[in-house]
């Protein structure tokens, strides 16, 4: 039994087609999960120019996504945005 790292494998296709789209496809996608300490400019660098930037973080939010830059945001900048509209 093989594990996908995938995030988006088994989702609903209609909610994921945004991630065609998505600039973070064309790039090194250890950028958007860098080890612990580790820098985040450059995946934040390519979301900012990203045309499904709120989509991605709006994908992060609703289903606690707690690794990885999306939509720009660490997991610890996503919390924060959390609490202040909770």
């Amino acid at each position: 039994m093989s594990t996908s790292l995938n995030p988006f494998e088994g989702g609903n296709p209609a909610e994921l087609s945004w991630q065609e789209r998505a600039l973070c496809a064309e790039t090194d996608p250890e950028a958007f999960f860098p080890e612990k300490g580790g820098s985040t400019r450059e995946a934040k660098r390519v979301c900012l120019s990203c045309d499904v930037r709120s989509e991605c973080l709006d994908y992060a939010l609703a289903h606690d996504e707690r690794f990885g830059i999306w939509g720009g945001l660490s997991e610890r900048e996503r919390r924060r945005l959390k609490r202040r509209h909770a």
